[in-house]
């Protein structure tokens, strides 16, 4: 089966720092055993969403032609999803959150394309295709939730980080990676529990990020439609969880309206949840959002924005009341009295920007070293700069190529040779160039001519603070790609061999078998392989057209493992039910 994706307009127009995340699905990799695993999940999903899902749920099955008895290829997603408007892409695990969100904002479904392992059957901590494909795909297909999860997209892509969700971002992804490692030790997966653990209990102040994740996870992954009384499922999470899909229909999980409330709810992503949240419509997920995003740095700016974008060690922009936009890793600020930002500093390349735009020969090549600036009113002058029309710059001795003193009403005071400037669309100053130039605050110098040109940011406030760079063309690794990776099992010969029992039985469903032929791969499973369950169920559904005594002592070896293995006897129980004999 073809492993590329098909060529999407959607995905032809990603930015490169979003499609370095973008890898083959590589379908030859998934095992008999993992189709098996999805057909039954799906099968049973199915069943049981008919009645407790959103309408929409069966409806988007059909649409984004997702099969119930065949793990979907990236290639046919592409196909399908490109008629209503989405795109998909697979990626390795967990990736960073805002480049998530920025997906989604491009109206690109991320897909981990991993499998989970038949012992995580009924909810894994990792993402993978169950979640993605079976969770997030037919729910898109709803006009309206499309919008919603675009637009949630688009506003979380600009939520600023903290250095705690960076740190935790890296410990779930190790962790979802071991827990799906069949290989991995015990004692390993419990260190990064641990991980986890210490970082969800750390008493810090939720970042907008993490405000949004809870956003994300209580209505995305884990949402509820409809009325507390009566609600219904469309939450991904949900949608691709057998075990929770049921659990969370019980009293046992406190139904709540959802409201921006939610926001400051945090959740344990290896636990059932305790509690979920229930939208009357999709349309009202979008009022919510609204509403909440009137509260973040992106609206508000101010020193606050700019202390978010400090804390979090990342690429950030702020934008100024006069449209610059300066795009690096911001290091410091100087405050006033009142909590006005009267300068700013960022280290390393930094990009300067105007309606999200890079300006020309002000990219991150042209300030290296960082970039700082003074912002604010002029001391005993009533215009502000970016006020002033050409006869008021004469007037205050703004020529070009003239040595000028400035003082800021901060203290601030700027003494150097103006040699230009750059305007915006509407004919306002937006930056000013300076050589030979000294910048002062209270005696000690925030620049000197050595350090070369200064960029004066004509502004008096910082409108606006994100997460990311203004002109996403501004820098080639906006985002960090995790140095831990997914790993791939080295099968042994046990594992080979049942893997081909699995093969044998998916090749007998579609063709002419026997009961011999049935005998045969039962003999070989209850001898060499009898900690496996899911073949003999299976195996049970194919005896439908013999007598028998095959489908008895099949039923009773599934009867025994059962009474062995007691987690377990819901999931063949379920199984069983799914079959008509």
């Amino acid at each position: 089966m073809n492993t590329q994706i098909e060529t999407n307009p959607l995905i032809d127009r990603l930015p490169p720092h979003l499609k370095q995340f973008i890898k083959p699905q590589n379908y030859d990799d998934y095992s008999p055993i993992n189709q098996a695993v999805w057909r039954y999940v799906m099968r049973k999903n199915v069943s049981y969403l008919r009645e407790f899902a959103h309408h929409s749920y069966a409806k988007g099955l059909h649409k984004t032609g997702i099969s119930v008895d065949t793990i979907p290829s990236m290639y046919g997603m592409n196909r399908i999803l490109k008629d209503i408007g989405w795109a998909a892409v697979a990626v390795d695990g967990f990736i960073p959150p805002n480049a998530f969100m920025e997906f989604q904002a491009y109206k690109v479904l991320v897909i981990a394309s991993e499998m989970r392992q038949l012992e995580n059957i009924e909810y894994t901590p990792a993402p993978d295709i169950i979640h993605e494909a079976a969770g997030h795909a037919p729910i898109i297909a709803n006009p309206d939730y499309a919008e919603y999860l675009r637009r949630f997209g688009e506003i979380g892509a600009k939520a600023i980080l903290s250095s705690h969700d960076n740190a935790m971002y890296e410990a779930v992804r190790s962790l979802s990676i071991l827990k799906e490692s069949a290989d991995s030790r015990n004692e390993e997966i419990e260190k990064a529990e641990d991980v986890v653990n210490e970082l969800q209990n750390k008493k810090v102040p939720l970042s907008e990020m993490a405000k949004i994740r809870n956003l994300h996870w209580w209505t995305v992954e884990y949402g509820l439609i409809g009325t507390i009384e009566n609600p219904k499922i469309y939450g991904a999470g949900l949608l691709s969880s057998i075990g929770e899909s049921k659990w969370c229909m019980t009293k046992n999980v406190e139904k709540r309206l959802y409201s921006s409330d939610a926001a400051d709810i945090e959740f344990d992503i290896t636990k059932p949840q305790p509690q979920l949240f229930v939208t009357p419509d999709f349309a009202y997920l979008m009022e919510v959002l609204e509403e909440f995003s009137s509260t973040m740095a992106l609206r508000k700016g101010g020193f606050r924005g700019l202390q978010k974008l400090i804390d979090s060690q990342k690429i950030g922009s702020i934008e100024l009341n006069t449209g610059l936009q300066i795009s690096g890793v911001f290091t410091q600020m100087i405050t006033d009295e009142d909590n006005n930002v009267v300068f700013f500093k960022t280290q390393g390349p930094t990009a300067l920007a105007n309606r999200d735009k890079e300006l020309i020969g002000h990219g991150k090549d042209a300030n290296i070293n960082g970039f700082s600036s003074p912002i604010g009113k002029l001391k005993g002058i009533s215009l502000a700069i970016e006020d002033m029309r050409p006869r008021d710059l004469k007037a205050y001795n703004f020529y070009d190529g003239k040595r000028i003193s400035i003082e800021y009403e901060s203290g601030i005071t700027i003494e150097g040779l103006n040699v230009t400037g750059i305007r915006n669309v509407f004919g306002k100053l937006i930056l000013i160039e300076f050589e030979d130039c000294t910048v002062t605050y209270k005696k000690h110098k925030l620049f000197s001519p050595e350090d070369g040109t200064f960029k004066l940011a004509v502004g008096s406030s910082i409108t606006s603070a994100f997460a990311g760079a203004a002109d996403y063309r501004s820098f080639d690794n906006l985002y960090h790609v995790s140095e831990t990776k997914t790993t791939k099992l080295d099968k042994n010969k046990t594992i080979l061999e049942l893997e081909l029992l699995y093969k044998k039985v998916r090749s007998l469903r579609d063709s002419t078998y026997t009961a011999k032929d049935l005998k045969v791969i039962f003999s070989t499973l209850s001898t060499n392989h009898q900690e496996d369950w899911l073949l003999a169920i299976e195996l049970y559904e194919l005896t439908n057209n013999f007598d028998n005594r095959l489908s008895e002592d099949i039923l009773s070896y599934l009867n025994k493992m059962k009474i062995k293995k007691p987690k377990i006897a819901h999931l063949i129980d379920n199984g069983l039910e799914l079959i008509t004999i």
